[in-house]
């Protein structure tokens, strides 16, 4: 009997259980995510040779014409070294992770999840999948404060496939506005990236002029209505707050406009 619970929980069936108990399911970059991971013991004793935690989410992918959504991990820890769980038994092994600065923002659609698994030889292995909340950190939003002064409405967030840009991930995630306000008349669309470094924030912005006459639909036409900024801001003036990024923000666009 004992052989044949051993058989069954190598494909799987009556084998140990892993579930990821979350102590703050929202977290901002570079916060900490902590929790505990519960194991609880199938029908038999089985070696768990690991724990392990990811941090995942989706891009999109052009491949032959067509957009795919990918898998990207963005983090992993080891939770734990090799034990032996017994039938039935319960453990509780606490873990905690800081989110790293390059992790996207959990906002329009963009998915981030942590993926638990337990690394059990000769046998399938068992994962847990929880959804967490990544919030802008304080810089950021402060950025995303100051865009919505100037009139500027969040429309969508994606993330795409560029990993000469995107470090290390293979993509960068992309926040797309449209002018409600002051640009209304001048700009059609403007794309932001966001990277964190150190104090400071790098912007990479798209700006996309309105088309003005007919040298403005040529130029939209051939894809040269757009202008292409990189600008750091530096720590002490996002702590000036958003009124004042607003205005530096403005001046920046409106010279591009």
């Amino acid at each position: 009997m004992s052989f044949f619970k051993k058989v069954l929980a190598s494909v799987g069936i009556g084998s140990a259980k892993v579930d990821t108990q979350l102590h703050n399911a929202q977290v901002t970059v570079g916060g900490e995510l902590s929790g505990v991971v519960v194991i609880q013991g199938g029908q038999t004793e089985q070696q768990i040779d690991s724990i392990y935690i990811y941090i995942k989410t989706q891009y999109i992918k052009e491949e032959n014409d067509q957009k795919v959504r990918k898998t990207a991990e963005v983090a992993k820890i080891r939770v734990t070294e090799g034990f032996l769980v017994q039938a039935g038994e319960r453990r509780e092994i606490p873990f905690s992770l800081i989110i790293p600065d390059y992790a996207p923002i959990s906002l329009r659609g963009a998915n981030v999840w942590i993926e638990t698994g337990l690394d059990i030889a000769n046998a399938v292995d068992p994962t847990d999948r929880d959804h967490i909340e990544i919030v802008p950190y304080e810089h950021m939003q402060t950025v995303l404060d100051a865009l919505d002064i100037l009139g500027f409405r969040l429309r969508e967030v994606t993330n795409d496939y560029a990993p000469r840009l995107g470090g290390r991930l293979p993509f960068v995630q992309e926040f797309e506005f449209v002018p409600s306000t002051h640009f209304r008349g001048q700009l059609d669309e403007l794309e932001v990236l966001f990277f964190k470094k150190g104090d400071d924030l790098e912007l990479f912005l798209q700006i996309d002029r309105k088309a003005r006459g007919l040298m403005g639909l040529f130029a939209e036409a051939m894809e040269t209505d757009e202008s292409f900024v990189r600008f750091t801001i530096p720590g002490s003036e996002l702590r000036r707050g958003a009124q004042s990024v607003a205005g530096e923000l403005r001046e920046l666009i409106s010279r591009y406009s």
